[in-house]
């Protein structure tokens, strides 16, 4: 009898451990050094950024360049996708402006498809997670000199506020962090 009470005082403590651990895990705070809405989405960003990191961070470059089917991206090409959109939303928000002729190189990992596939390929996981790393800082850079007020503003030109701009940016990355999730449990069968 003692030992039955014992075991489920044991499972309790474990169970409000975890919940305790996990509702600390899932707060959104605005970052630091962030008006406060704009500090929501860097945390964000960021906790979106790292979850993906997590995911790909130890794939073999074989991992890498695994192809699902003739029509699929590897997931070295969608890191640098990720990367690529984040620097146009950069450019589309902070400056009011696409690629410019210097800057063409992101176009294949903005687009991917063929060229993408053909392109981005032969490289280790960190080459990618690098690029994606330099454009996060930039981000990071940029986002620290705008207010709320400017989070709110219509981006020039556009129906979409900054706000949805980089609410955009980030469910792109939820969403490919599911594709790549997907692509690496494909890859062990």
């Amino acid at each position: 009898m003692k030992t039955h009470i014992m075991k489920k005082f044991a499972i309790t403590i474990v169970f409000f451990m975890f919940c305790s651990i996990s509702v600390n895990a899932q707060t959104i705070e605005p970052a630091k050094g962030y008006d406060t809405q704009i500090g929501n989405i860097v945390s964000m960003l960021n906790d979106l950024k790292r979850r993906v990191t997590n995911s790909v961070r130890n794939l073999t470059r074989e991992e890498t360049d695994f192809l699902l089917d003739e029509n699929a991206n590897r997931i070295g090409a969608m890191i640098y996708h990720l990367a690529a959109t984040e620097k146009y939303y950069q450019l589309y928000t902070f400056e009011n402006r696409g690629f410019n002729k210097d800057e063409r190189e992101w176009e294949a990992a903005l687009n991917l498809g063929e060229n993408g596939r053909k392109q981005f390929q032969n490289k280790p996981i960190q080459y990618y997670l690098d690029i994606w790393n330099d454009v996060r800082k930039e981000t990071l850079r940029l986002l620290k000199t705008k207010t709320d007020n400017w989070f709110v503003s219509k981006v020039r030109n556009s129906n979409m506020n900054n706000h949805w701009a980089w609410y955009h940016v980030m469910e792109h990355q939820a969403n490919h962090m599911g594709q790549i999730r997907l692509i690496i449990k494909r890859i062990d069968n």
